[in-house]
């Protein structure tokens, strides 16, 4: 490929991984917020608050990394 391909890619896949955490970190703040809330809300219901923030908090985390690793395979396999 051409030199400017080449750059062209590396600052698809850098734009890519950046707004991919960038998107998760205020995903994960906003669902960080709303738990806080709620526990203040209503803090007996913390146990059961924090077990159902858990899961969606991890698969945002999940995403994140995807993310970043299809970032990665992107620049590692231009030729």
């Amino acid at each position: 490929m051409t030199g400017s391909i080449v750059a062209l890619a590396y600052l698809g896949a850098a734009i890519g991984a950046g707004l991919a955490v960038i998107g998760a970190g205020i995903g994960i703040g906003r669902l960080a917020s709303g738990a806080a809330e709620a526990i203040g809300r209503q803090p007996s219901a913390a146990a059961q608050i924090t077990g159902a923030v858990n899961l969606p908090l991890f698969l945002l985390e999940g995403v994140a990394i995807i993310a970043e690793v299809v970032a990665l395979l992107v620049v590692l396999t231009i030729e």
